[in-house]
């Protein structure tokens, strides 16, 4: 006779390959696989999803007044970065937009910003949004970045995280589109966060 049973209440991950920038490279070298379309995060390759208008709005916005804020030596949209030591070697993000301590001019060629380079990281968010408030933070956040910002275009609002500590941001506020917040490194120049939403 049939007995009544509780389902997993948690996903069972099915076994499968972690990979490596190492490998990645040499993959994408042998011209079989296309990776720009991916981002390597935590060992598994994330599918980038494609830019909407609202996301390709939000981006330039907030990328203009970064730059203006600055100078545009400083801000890179959509640029790799390295993390720290410990998770380098199966991460790979890349980011919507960042600010760097110093000009990309300086940055040696063929290398990426590193976490020690990186005033501020920023994400333009929508179907991605838990992947960027939970995985991406937590990757930020180990690597002793000062600020992330999450632009979350459905709800409206600008998530802030700061003060990294042992693989975490201590302070995560969420502002409303009618509120203000300036970055850290520039605590004297605020924005309206529906600037960005316009």
């Amino acid at each position: 006779m049939p007995v009544t049973i509780e389902p997993p209440q948690e996903p069972v991950a099915l076994p499968h390959k972690l990979w490596t920038r190492e490998e990645c490279a040499v993959l994408e070298r042998t011209g079989l696989v296309d990776l720009d379309r991916f981002e390597l995060i935590e060992g598994g390759l994330i599918q980038k999803t494609p830019k909407n208008p609202p996301h390709s709005r939000a981006l330039k916005l907030l990328v203009a007044w970064l730059e203006d804020l600055f100078g545009r030596s400083f801000v890179m949209a959509e640029s790799s970065i390295d993390l720290h030591p410990e998770d380098s070697p199966t991460s790979e993000p890349e980011p919507d937009v960042v600010v760097l301590t110093l000009s990309f001019l300086d940055l040696p060629p063929g290398t990426r910003a590193r976490a020690a380079e990186l005033r501020l990281v920023a994400e333009v968010s929508s179907s991605s949004l838990a992947f960027d408030l939970v995985t991406k933070a937590q990757l930020y956040a180990r690597s002793g970045i000062p600020e992330y910002w999450v632009l979350d275009l459905e709800s409206r609002r600008l998530v802030v995280h700061r003060e990294p500590a042992e693989g975490k941001y201590g302070s995560v506020y969420a502002y409303r589109e009618d509120e203000s917040v300036a970055p850290l490194a520039a605590l004297g120049s605020p924005v309206r966060v529906g600037e960005f939403l316009r």
